[in-house]
């Protein structure tokens, strides 16, 4: 049940993402989104400060992480820190 409620997360928060990315890249590409609920959260210049500040934040684990870059980037696991399967 979890895995589909994360799953359903990851993908609303990327489709809320794709359309963001555009005004996201000149200040902040390369850098790491973490997401819930279909909104941006923070920004972080490393993948290591963005999981920490979604551990802390979002106990449930229902959130995702997008690279900002040109070209969306799947992140596997880190789409979601809770997604370890």
């Amino acid at each position: 049940m979890m895995d589909d409620a994360l799953d359903q997360e990851i993908e609303r928060n990327l489709l809320a993402f794709l359309p963001r990315l555009p005004g996201l890249l000149p200040e902040h590409e390369g850098s790491f989104a973490l997401l819930r609920h279909q909104k941006i959260q923070s920004i972080h210049t490393k993948l290591s400060d963005a999981l920490k500040a979604a551990y802390a934040e979002f106990a449930d684990g229902i959130f995702s992480i997008q690279r900002v870059t040109e070209k969306p980037v799947e992140l596997g696991m880190f789409s979601n820190a809770e997604n370890q399967r």
